[in-house]
């Protein structure tokens, strides 16, 4: 008999075209899936708490899914540089397979314990199970990396299509004897308190859930995704991105149904006949493939500045005077600003562990620009309370806010967060949904209720500072300020 195989499950949890799976397969030996739970190998951006509870639920329904097909899941906890080589001397396995992660930390453990177990004589495979493009794969006409999107993307739709999502396995082969594990409850990763009651009635996840709802934004809302997905209060987005980030869905499944869904064929005489040639291309610059774009760019980012994290990619920017000011951190987290679109979105955050992207990007920049916090504060709060909390990801997106990224919003672009409001808020629906001692307050003063007159902030009940706090910061001091601050930076690179 051949020796079984490892399957070293880690931000890939599905059965369905997963090239690790795949392989281990059709190497015809048992194979011995394992997932192990090593949050100090992944400091100091170990799962947050949102993550957590996303992670619990995610290997439950993939231990379900092994079931379906004759196997299981071990689990471990500890190291994996000592749980994976001591679960092959366990095993006697031969094989490990595990599809690649692209954290720098990750990648740096990955690559010795890798060679350590080829060392051992173990046939060690690793697999891009996450993006479209290895992140040191797409380059420019020079042969570096890309700083900037839009090329950066137009490089990546210049080659030719992924291949097709590999199929779900029917049987996967399982050992004659299994190795010991220990069982989900003894990871801890759900939260003492109920925090996370409310993120459960947003949330199923696992790869059926996943699929489900990739189907269901193709049928209905990827046609109007273009003008949809800036509105808040309405279903225009995907929200696949947790999905995405802990591998229930592949970015190649999302490539191939929004392909499908965008190319409907054509009915003539009972036959179908192929979309014209102009409309197989118009898919590819979809608004919505570009997301998958923005994806594909921040690993593309983390893999050539590892520092990304920590450190500003314009160097420039070290020499920014960020406000220390716990009281007005805290309000931000809190949703007690007195901005009612940016208490909105941290609410949406606290509640759902999720925040609709344009309500992100108003309320990252009310830290940054507004407060002057330093967006390490932001990440790190988002980083514990999103259910899509995403190292490249997170770390772009907030260096992009604050204007130290590649391809950054310009730092004297500073959101007017009520102009916002009404532009993409225009009804209040959005805040009155998330901050119910508003909902009374007829619109425009939903949007400012500091400048509402007395009498109608007493018919909604309102009693500001009580109720519903004054804003922390004057918008127009806050800009001028943010402005000057942006000023002395820049003076202090310049040459005496």
């Amino acid at each position: 008999m051949i020796s079984p195989s490892i399957l070293w499950f880690r931000l890939d949890l599905r059965l369905e075209d997963n090239p690790a799976l795949h392989a281990a397969v059709q190497r015809g030996a048992p194979v011995i899936p394992v997932f192990i739970f090593s949050p100090g190998e992944e400091e100091p951006w170990a799962p947050g708490g949102a993550s957590r509870w996303w992670l619990h639920h995610s290997l439950a329904a993939l231990a379900g899914e092994l079931t379906q097909v004759g196997n299981r899941l071990i689990l471990r906890a500890g190291p994996a540089s000592i749980e994976l080589p001591a679960l092959a001397r366990e095993t006697g396995a031969n094989a490990i397979f595990w599809s690649r992660r692209y954290e720098p930390a990750i990648r740096k453990r990955d690559h010795l314990l890798a060679e350590t177990l080829r060392q051992q004589g173990i046939q060690v495979q690793e697999f891009n199970s996450a993006l479209l493009r290895e992140p040191d794969e797409v380059r420019n006409k020079s042969g570096r990396n890309f700083q900037v999107f839009t090329p950066f993307w137009k490089a990546c739709l210049s080659m030719p299509d992924p291949s097709p999502p590999l199929p779900h396995p029917r049987q996967v082969k399982a050992p004659p004897k299994w190795p010991r594990s220990i069982t989900l409850d003894d990871f801890d990763l759900l939260p003492k308190h109920n925090w996370t009651a409310r993120i459960a009635e947003t949330w199923t996840p696992g790869a059926t859930a996943a699929a489900k709802r990739l189907r269901q934004f193709a049928q209905s809302a990827l046609a109007s995704y273009n003008t949809g997905r800036d509105i808040p209060a309405d279903p225009g987005t995907s929200r696949l991105s947790p999905h995405l980030h802990f591998g229930e869905l592949s970015a190649r499944q999302v490539w191939a149904a929004i392909k499908e869904f965008s190319m409907p064929p054509t009915r003539q005489n009972d036959l179908f006949t192929p979309t014209p040639r102009a409309n197989r291309q118009a898919w590819r610059e979809s608004r919505f493939l570009s997301e998958l774009g923005w994806r594909e760019f921040s690993h593309h980012l983390l893999f050539h500045f590892p520092a990304m994290d920590h450190e500003p990619i314009r160097p420039e920017f070290k020499a920014f005077r960020w406000r220390k000011s716990p009281d007005l951190l805290q309000a931000w987290q809190q949703g007690r600003t007195g901005y009612p679109l940016v208490d909105a979105g941290m609410r949406e955050l606290w509640h759902t562990g999720w925040m609709h992207n344009r309500v992100r990007m108003v309320a990252a920049s009310f830290l940054v620009k507004h407060l002057l916090i330093h967006w390490h504060d932001g990440a790190r709060w988002f980083w514990d309370t999103l259910v899509d909390a995403d190292l490249g990801q997170n770390s772009m997106g907030w260096q992009w806010v604050a204007g130290s990224g590649a391809d950054a919003a310009p730092f004297f672009r500073v959101f007017n967060p009520v102009l916002q409001a009404k532009r993409f808020d225009p009804d209040g629906k959005y805040i009155r949904r998330w901050i119910p001692e508003l909902s009374k307050l007829p619109t425009p003063w939903v949007f400012e209720p500091s400048k509402a007159p007395e009498e109608i902030l007493a018919k909604a009940g309102i009693e500001l500072n009580k109720s519903y706090p004054q804003p922390v910061v004057s918008h127009i001091i806050a800009r001028e300020v943010a402005l000057e601050a942006y000023a002395r930076m820049q003076q202090s690179k310049s040459p005496a």
